[in-house]
């Protein structure tokens, strides 16, 4: 999955589906993320010392990362990302349609090389 914390996404599907947010948290093993004021529900709390009025309280949930997509900060448009190793052996992500870098992805690895 090559979303992260604070991109900005365009929601495909649902009920916020063509609107953009930013990413707040990745759980990469279930394949979500949470979309700061996208996907929001109502969860009904009692009264406690936390929370000593009650009530409704306004929360986003998770949505599934195959219906986001990352939006670019050069062209400004919804793209996949790809991933593609430099001369110095790092990788990064990097925008399919206008093919400029958007960070690293991981450390430089030691290349080898064929004799």
């Amino acid at each position: 999955m090559l979303i992260r914390t604070n991109d900005t996404v365009k929601i495909l599907t649902g009920d916020d589906a063509g609107s953009q947010g930013r990413v707040l948290s990745v759980d990469r093993a279930a394949g979500k993320v949470i979309v700061e004021g996208m996907n929001r529900v109502y969860k009904h709390v009692r009264r406690s010392q936390r929370n000593p009025q009650g009530g409704r309280l306004s929360k986003e949930m998770p949505i599934f990362a195959s219906n986001v997509l990352v939006v670019c900060e050069k062209c400004a448009a919804a793209t996949r990302m790809g991933i593609r190793f430099l001369d110095d052996g790092t990788k990064e992500r990097y925008c399919k349609k206008c093919g400029a870098g958007n960070g690293q992805v991981g450390p430089a690895k030691a290349r080898r090389v064929k004799a």
